[in-house]
């Protein structure tokens, strides 16, 4: 996934989660930027699979603690929602 395109699904991801913030882009990584402050999303080397994802948080960063290791988008998108706040929306249900 490109830079360009994890800013696109987090802009997207801040609308649906209606949370007020910025998604900036850096070298190699893409922060989200709230009133909490800055949360940023970075890819992991590919030898360090099956760690896809890095996140790091303000309070990680506060205690002096590295990003956290994340084993796929799904799973980085859910953690970034949590710590930012954000609505968790209608759940799927299909039935018969």
């Amino acid at each position: 996934m490109t830079l360009a395109e994890q800013r696109d699904l987090l802009r997207d991801c801040l609308k649906l989660w209606a949370v007020e913030g910025q998604v900036v882009v850096g070298d190699d990584d893409v922060s989200v930027v709230t009133a909490e402050g800055a949360f940023t999303l970075a890819a992991a080397d590919p030898d360090l699979r099956p760690v896809r994802w890095f996140l790091q948080t303000p309070e990680r960063v506060a205690v002096g603690r590295p990003p956290r290791a994340i084993p796929s988008i799904v799973a980085a998108l859910s953690a970034l929602r949590n710590h930012i706040g954000g609505e968790g929306g209608a759940g799927l249900r299909i039935a018969s």
